[in-house]
């Protein structure tokens, strides 16, 4: 009797980098120069830049049969045009979203990843912080978080087939690995943080 192959998940911590967010971008980019500087703000964006680049070279150095992976993405709503948003956020200079076009180019299968209405209510909450109409919520965002690891962890435990592997590029806040059925095997593309660091 043959053993199934079964199925695995890689974790790939992700920064963000302003194309990533959307229609608070202006907002962040503008807190972030009139606190650390123009200079600093080059400097942040030649780290997000290297560290795709390094991200990129490791995930295609793997040995994947790219049709058999599903690609989950922090951030990208179940829905039915989830590869226009990402086509859509690559358009504007998101080195992670140019990495999901190049592993679908590739045969890779992308999944729409989060509950919509909890993004809109993050997307809310982080809003409201930005533009300073009300401070952080410190315990609602993190209330906020934890529902989206479990529907993220429940997403994959739904979708990610025998035989698969799924790569996941997520937060590095977010705990989805803890929270994903012991049948799905978690390897990190780098070392997870711990809890207290």
């Amino acid at each position: 009797m043959v053993k199934a192959a079964g199925r695995k998940l890689l974790y790939i911590p992700i920064l963000h980098s302003s194309a990533d967010m959307g229609s608070l971008s202006e907002s962040l980019k503008k807190e972030y120069l009139s606190r650390y500087g123009a200079r600093k703000w080059q400097e942040h964006l030649r780290g997000i830049a290297g560290f795709w680049d390094v991200v990129a070279r490791r995930v295609f150095s793997l040995p994947l049969t790219f049709r058999r992976v599903r690609i989950y993405q922090d951030g990208l709503p179940c829905c039915s045009h989830e590869l226009e948003i990402v086509r859509e956020v690559a358009a504007t200079g998101s080195k992670n979203h140019q990495l999901l076009l190049q592993l679908v180019g590739r045969g890779a299968i992308l999944m729409g990843t989060e509950d919509p209405e909890l993004l809109l209510a993050e997307h809310r909450l982080l809003k409201t912080t930005v533009e300073g109409t009300r401070p952080t919520d410190s315990h609602a965002a993190a209330e906020l978080m934890h529902r989206r690891d479990i529907f993220i962890a429940g997403r994959i435990a739904e979708t990610l087939g025998e035989g698969e592997t799924g790569l996941l590029f997520i937060g590095a806040l977010h705990r989805v690995g803890e929270l994903l059925p012991k049948d799905i095997p978690v390897t990190y593309l780098f070392p997870p943080l711990s809890a207290g660091a």
